[in-house]
């Protein structure tokens, strides 16, 4: 026999937004409560009755169910509330994404209050979708909202992270729309549309981009083909950007003084976005906010080994930052919806990778380790931003180049991209995903030619590394590459990735290159995100990439890496060199670009050293 649930549901309410459209939402009740209640509330566009795949502790194989994550709460004395996003499973209207959060998510937070089972005290929490349905709503400052917790997600600004990056368009968003249309109202109510896009060779589809009206795998659901083109064909930082749910940055100000956890890892698509997020809601001196930075990839807060890399017994969240990540929320919100008496945490709790044996596991994966660390503020209080400049001869030194007059040149065709192989990434399924791996071509990565090539060996990937380590070099915070560049095309991308090169070892005879992070810059921004403008003939320029932030222990005897390119593939669109408009690339042309490296044009990688370090 099942036993009888200790609350009682409500199911498919349909409550309505402003305009009318009405969206579906549960919301579970205890069975005992006596008077209103602190409210829990999850917008989300993946099923409000579908559990969320996060949602696990360290040795569990399957994902919470919404009933019981809804116990965990009400059981404790809360209203939880589910709704699904607006033109998503039982709710109507319209799928735009990410422009409808804002009101709807206003309008929902107002109904709870509004509700005799709410004490007037609403907190949100969620995923991904569902961290940028809470920032959003916050951002037209609901009265009810009491505290949010963002996880790896909630858009500080989709135009530098998130949707567009450096200029160059994100695909993942082209991967999650053609998953995602699959489960829209027009392909459940007709399958004959799901099965069509189900039929779809996605894998051929990203070697035929650009993608235009009528011609890509998305074409059978009109709306999500429609918002895709129309985020892929905005390249300049416009007003069609400046909207709630995609910039926060513009609404920091306007944002209640309530209190916030955010959480990311280093290999997943929102550090730019929390790091933003955590310095913009900072504004308020008094507000309280926990960072929380772990090595995982989106939302894999239980696992060790991300891509190849295993980051050791420490890396999980559940027995670190907490007993487990529902343990953390029902402290967070006992202490900011119900008056309860917490430990305090610190304001940063940090995961910086590396320190470990360097040795092949028995399942295969690298050894690299790592360990947590607090922080009073981020960056660290006394973080030394180190520069170490690129050499002609692919050394990097914090020794400045001696020559006035020094270039490296070399050849980008945009038929023939640098594979993506991991990195900080998500939603890109089947075609590509993040985590940590070897800098070496495998056929397990899309775009990959000569298996078992390093790609430091293709000839439009400049390599630039420091000696051998003498010593172990910390870095923990923001990273940014300075070129001095030019080129023959009216346009074209520079890319950079930081890289923690191991020696060679019995069990990695050529070593293991592994990659950090990296980023990337599209030149016709040079001047201006907001006016972009065709690179003239013979044209010298400064720009400055920035990956997100990260931490690593480098150890003695390993070196620090810079690889610097042109393209990096399918995790960006590609250059296609012409100054066509963004994403109508049909006319792709070579480019011939190239990086100063001298005393007069220097340009350097700009590490966060930890104080230790002395350098040479």
């Amino acid at each position: 026999m099942t036993s009888e649930p200790a609350f009682n549901i409500r199911q498919n309410i349909m409550v309505p937004m402003r305009d009318g459209v009405r969206l579906a939402t549960d919301v579970y009740l205890p069975k005992d409560a006596r008077g209103p209640l602190p409210v829990i509330l999850e917008r989300t566009p993946y099923g409000k009755q579908k559990p969320s795949r996060s949602e696990m502790r360290v040795g569990e194989t399957q994902p919470m169910k919404r009933a019981a994550l809804a116990q965990a709460f009400t059981d404790r004395g809360y209203a939880v509330v589910f709704q699904d996003c607006r033109g998503r499973y039982d709710s109507e209207g319209e799928f735009t994404k990410y422009l409808s959060e804002g009101p709807d998510g206003f309008d929902a937070i107002a109904w709870i209050a509004a509700q005799d089972w709410c004490n007037g005290r609403v907190g949100m929490m969620g995923l991904s979708y569902a961290a940028h349905t809470q920032l959003a709503a916050a951002c037209l400052a609901p009265p009810a909202l009491a505290t949010m917790v963002l996880d790896c997600g909630g858009f500080s600004n989709a135009f530098r992270c998130g949707i567009r990056q450096g200029g160059a368009f994100e695909l993942k968003q082209a991967t999650w729309a053609w998953n995602q249309a699959k489960e829209s109202a027009l392909a459940e109510s007709d399958p004959l549309i799901r099965n069509a896009l189900e039929a779809e060779d996605i894998h051929a589809w990203f070697r035929a981009m650009p993608w235009s009206k009528g011609r890509s795998p998305v074409r059978w659901e009109p709306e999500y083909e429609s918002y895709l083109l129309d985020q892929w064909s905005h390249g300049a930082f416009d007003d069609f950007w400046k909207k709630v749910g995609i910039w926060a940055a513009g609404y920091y100000d306007q944002i209640p003084n309530i209190p916030v956890a955010l959480m990311s890892s280093w290999y997943d698509a929102y550090v730019m976005t929390t790091f933003e997020n955590y310095a913009g809601l900072a504004r308020k001196a008094d507000r309280p906010l926990a960072l929380i930075m772990g090595p995982w990839t989106h939302g894999d807060r239980i696992k060790r080994v991300m891509g190849d890399v295993d980051f050791g017994e420490a890396a999980p969240f559940d027995g670190q930052v907490a007993t487990s990540w529902l343990d953390f929320r029902i402290a967070w919100f006992g202490r900011w919806l119900k008056g309860e008496t917490q430990a305090d945490m610190p304001r940063a709790k940090i995961f910086v990778m590396g320190g470990g044996s360097g040795a092949r596991s028995e399942a295969g994966h690298l050894d690299h380790g790592g360990r947590w660390i607090e922080g009073a503020d981020w960056p660290l209080p006394g973080t030394d931003f180190r520069s170490f400049y690129l050499h002609r001869d692919g050394a990097l030194s914090t020794q400045p180049p001696a020559s006035p007059d020094v270039s490296l040149t070399y050849r980008f065709d945009p038929l023939d991209p640098v594979p993506t192989i991991g990195g900080a990434l998500t939603s890109g399924r089947p075609v590509f995903e993040g985590g940590a791996y070897d800098q070496r071509e495998d056929k397990r990565f899309f775009g990959c030619k000569t298996p078992g090539l390093p790609l430091s060996a293709r000839r439009d990937v400049l390599t630039f590394e420091t000696e051998p380590l003498v010593e172990d070099v910390e870095i923990v915070g923001p990273v940014s590459i300075e070129l001095w560049v030019t080129s023959d095309a009216p346009d074209t991308d520079f890319t950079a990735k930081l890289i923690d090169v191991y020696p060679p070892s019995a069990d990695w005879p050529t070593g293991f290159a592994m990659n950090l992070t990296d980023g990337i810059f599209r030149c016709r921004y040079r001047k201006s995100w907001e006016h972009p403008e065709a690179i003239a003939p013979g044209e010298v320029f400064r720009i400055t990439i920035e990956p997100f932030a990260t931490a690593n222990l480098f150890k003695k005897g390993h070196r620090i890496r810079l690889d610097v390119s042109s393209s990096n593939f399918p995790k960006y669109d590609v250059n296609p060199n012409s100054h066509e408009p963004e994403g109508e690339g049909r006319a792709p042309r070579i480019a011939m670009n190239t990086v100063f490296v001298n005393s007069v044009r220097a340009s350097k990688l700009v590490l966060p050293v930890t104080p230790s370090w002395r350098g040479a």
